[in-house]
């Protein structure tokens, strides 16, 4: 019983000297906490969102490669049906335009492909704001506070009181830790899942490349079936 009234005890002094630490920080310090939160969450969805499985999943990655050349891809088209990953997305594209010229067929992937990256990146701009602003916010918290600390001090009359200086400069350093620890977990993270979207954009590349060689190996070009006129059609008329 006694441990539990500690924790409790522990629990509430902690809240407590949160609730002090952000109301004493200044209003600056409102905006950081917002831009906390929407870091925090921001990082828990691109963390869900570039999943392997849920970008590069393996049974499709494995289809592919066993596809044999010039081979009939019918069972990856029933698997990238119920599949709502990228690469799926990407190669129904492939697959259901295999009548078209291999030209055209490329360009329309790589359109598709690119859409695909745009929303694999998708929240990425959000840390690179993040971690460029709330150092900022942090600093310009922090010269708020020294400003109004020397206010209170050139406005007092009697002698200065240096406690009184020391802790009014500290809570004005409140904001600038709290923006360098907002902005140094947001690059980290922003790094980390910029190099993640290229390998997997690398990867998507390489089999949908290998893909498309593989339908269209061996296809002949397509007759032109366009209409001339024949030497009888310019032949005068007996």
């Amino acid at each position: 019983m006694s441990s539990s009234m500690m924790i409790f005890a522990e629990t509430a002094d902690a809240m407590s000297g949160l609730a002090g630490f952000f109301s004493k920080g200044g209003p600056f310090i409102w905006p950081l906490l917002a831009c906390s939160i929407v870091a925090v969450t921001t990082i828990i969805l691109r963390t869900i969102a570039l999943r392997e499985r849920n970008v590069l999943p393996l049974v499709i990655e494995s289809e592919i490669e066993r596809l044999v050349p010039g081979a009939s891809a019918e069972r990856l088209a029933r698997i990238a049906e119920q599949d709502d990953s990228a690469l799926a997305r990407i190669v129904r594209v492939a697959l259901h335009h295999l009548r078209w010229p291999r030209s055209e067929n490329v360009e329309f992937v790589q359109t598709r492909a690119r859409y695909e990256m745009v929303r694999l990146e998708k929240g990425l701009i959000i840390l690179e704001v993040i971690t460029g602003i709330a150092p900022l916010l942090g600093l310009i918290g922090t010269v708020s506070g020294l400003v109004h600390v020397f206010a209170r001090l050139g406005l007092s009359t009697g002698a200065a009181d240096a406690k009184g200086i020391a802790l009014g400069i500290s809570e004005a350093l409140n904001t600038t830790i709290f923006g360098l620890s907002i902005a140094v977990p947001s690059l980290i993270a922003f790094s980390y899942f910029s190099k993640k979207v290229e390998a997997m954009s690398v990867e998507m590349e390489t089999l949908v490349t290998d893909l498309i060689t593989k339908c269209y190996y061996g296809r002949i070009g397509r007759p032109d079936t366009t209409v001339r006129p024949t030497a009888a059609a310019h032949a005068p008329i007996a």
